[in-house]
């Protein structure tokens, strides 16, 4: 449940991000890089802060 919520979010994030960028700035790409960046690092170091948060929130 876990990592569907994480994948779930961060694709949330990704898409609204590209729909900020079209309509307000392409500044908002920056955003969706963050959230790539994130999700490749956590394949490699088995750590993303998103799970940490969603442990704390009590997510199973």
């Amino acid at each position: 449940m876990l990592e569907r919520m994480l994948r779930g979010i961060a694709g949330f994030f990704i898409i609204v991000s590209l729909v900020l960028a079209y309509y307000f700035s392409h500044r908002w790409l920056w955003f969706t890089a963050f959230v790539g960046l994130n999700l490749l690092q956590s394949a490699f170091t088995n750590w993303c802060p998103m799970m940490s948060i969603l442990r704390k929130c009590n997510v199973k």
